[in-house]
């Protein structure tokens, strides 16, 4: 969404109320230009405070909250199950049939199904999250022919165009630079975007402002993320920015970033998130 329309959709319900009290079109229009200040601050705010609860965050209850539990715990021993590598290329369809066949991971209850269908289905914009939806389909599955496994990272990328762009950087950065997280099906979205929202109280705006919630995700159709050998945990935190191998990145012309910094789609600054 480009910043103006973002501004226009933020701001129309306040600037309504400000023009129908004012008359002449002047003051009409710094009426809005300060309204429009106003929120483009707020906004501002919270995506530099994107790891805190913010005014209007949608939280979910202690009832909800008790569910979001149960079925991340579920969707963790499908994971341990499969593995870590494999639990990112199964299908809602897939863990399901896990549930029913191992009594160590055990059936998927009617609530936990109807919560993760409710969630998947929920207009993200009101968490505040104004990225496209490029899942339509809870029970989305890959054709496992069109995925390559790559080496030493436990991870997927699809074949084509995503393959080969990662092996272009690695052989432009060389061996320093490292696949981080590639394919992710919704599966792997709930459990990424849940333990977010978990560990923050069962906000699930909170979530949103780092990961984009199931079905939003540009991994499922061909981005990919990368990192630097030795930085950890930091590969995923703006300090990647200031990287050799996100200042190479960038001088080769990758970065093409989905979500870059002082973006107006409610996505913290990305700079570890290729493009594709």
């Amino acid at each position: 969404m480009k910043r103006r329309t973002f501004l226009k959709y933020l701001c129309q319900a306040s600037a309504g109320m400000y023009l129908c009290q004012i008359s002449g079109l002047a003051q009409a229009q710094e009426a809005a230009r300060a309204v429009e200040e106003k929120d483009l601050k707020d906004y501002l705010h919270r995506m530099a405070n994107f790891d805190k609860q913010q005014p209007g965050d949608i939280i979910l209850s202690q009832k909800e909250q008790a569910l979001l539990r149960s079925t991340l715990g579920r969707l963790r021993r499908v994971q341990r199950t499969v593995g870590f590598g494999n639990f990112c290329v199964v299908s809602f369809d897939d863990i399901l049939k896990f549930g029913r066949n191992y009594s160590s991971v055990g059936r998927f209850t009617k609530p936990e199904l109807e919560f993760m269908d409710r969630l998947f289905h929920f207009d993200a914009h009101k968490y505040g999250f104004y990225g496209e939806k490029p899942e339509s389909k809870l029970t989305a599955a890959f054709p496992r022919k069109e995925l390559v496994k790559i080496p030493r990272t436990g991870n997927f990328l699809y074949r084509g165009e995503s393959h080969r762009k990662y092996l272009e950087i690695r052989k432009e950065l060389g061996k320093n630079v490292y696949l981080t997280s590639g394919v992710r099906g919704i599966p792997k979205q709930f459990i990424l975007f849940l333990s977010k929202a978990e560990s923050n109280g069962g906000n699930l705006s909170l979530a949103s402002r780092s990961l984009a919630p199931p079905g939003y995700s540009y991994h499922g159709v061909g981005d990919f993320d990368v990192g630097e050998k030795g930085l950890g945990a930091a590969n995923f935190s703006a300090s990647f920015a200031r990287t050799n191998t996100c200042i190479k990145l960038r001088e080769h012309g990758y970065l093409q970033l989905r979500y870059p910094e002082n973006n107006m789609l409610g996505v913290r600054f990305e700079p570890w998130h290729i493009k594709v």
